[in-house]
């Protein structure tokens, strides 16, 4: 894979963000965004004339916070809610998340090694801590969802989430593919987890590529190790394309 051919001005850059820019930690507040992916961002988003998103399951205030001060494009929560290259929001319809909050406090009162994690319009039951409770968690989850219409379960590493039933990264994309400064062009998406495989066959199925960081079964058609072996595709790619300017 060669991110100097990639990262050309045609190219829509879509990024998830744990397990992606960043690694993942013990507990999503613990995150550590290391030194320097901020300006990188900044300069990929410059160089591809705004065409950077990062699509995430965390809400559009966590990334902005983590980013700051970048603000990028954004589509949270899986795409429930998103921010266009225009500042414009749009959200999903919330939907009644109470049963599944009363089963998962239930879980956590028992387990208090387990975390819950709020996010307006879903909920994620994160079991990193307790990786023997996975059978437990997605049993609870199941059948809470299975009681509450509008939503639909989502299984990622070590958490399984509620969320609304109509948002995918896959979806979000999609949507800012229909929008500038991304309509046009040919869309990469980067992404770690099982919960970026829609995203992956989206892009995909339109013309672009999935890029998978890390091990297991993908669509994507192309893969990566870990974040850090991103972020040094990044760097290396900006440090070319900018000798090339200065050659030019």
């Amino acid at each position: 894979m060669n991110f100097v051919d990639i990262l050309s001005p045609a190219c829509a850059l879509f990024l998830d963000f744990d397990g992606t820019l960043v690694d993942i930690a013990p507990e999503p507040g613990a995150v550590v965004v290391p030194s320097g992916l901020v300006p990188l961002l900044g300069t990929l988003q410059q160089y591809l004339g705004g065409a950077v998103a990062v699509v995430s399951g965390r809400p559009i205030r966590e990334i902005d916070s983590f980013l700051d001060p970048l603000r990028l494009p954004v589509a949270g929560v899986h795409g429930a809610e998103r921010r266009a290259a225009n500042g414009d929001l749009a959200h999903l319809p919330p939907h009644p998340l109470e049963v599944v909050e009363v089963a998962a406090r239930a879980l956590v009162a028992r387990h208090p090694e387990l975390l819950l994690e709020h996010k307006d319009r879903s909920l994620a039951l994160h079991y990193r801590r307790a990786p023997q409770l996975e059978a437990l968690c997605i049993e609870a989850m199941e059948q809470a969802v299975d009681q509450s219409p509008g939503l639909a379960l989502l299984r990622g590493k070590m958490v399984v989430e509620a969320k609304p039933g109509g948002a995918s990264k896959g979806s979000a994309i999609e949507a800012f593919l229909r929008e500038p400064p991304f309509a046009g062009r040919t869309p990469v998406f980067i992404g770690d987890d099982v919960t970026d495989e829609a995203g992956f066959a989206a892009v995909q199925r339109l013309g672009g590529l999935g890029v998978k960081v890390g091990e297991g079964p993908t669509v994507a058609w192309q893969r990566l190790s870990h974040p850090g072996a991103l972020r040094l595709e990044f760097e290396s790619a900006v440090a070319m394309k900018v000798a090339r300017k200065d050659r030019a």
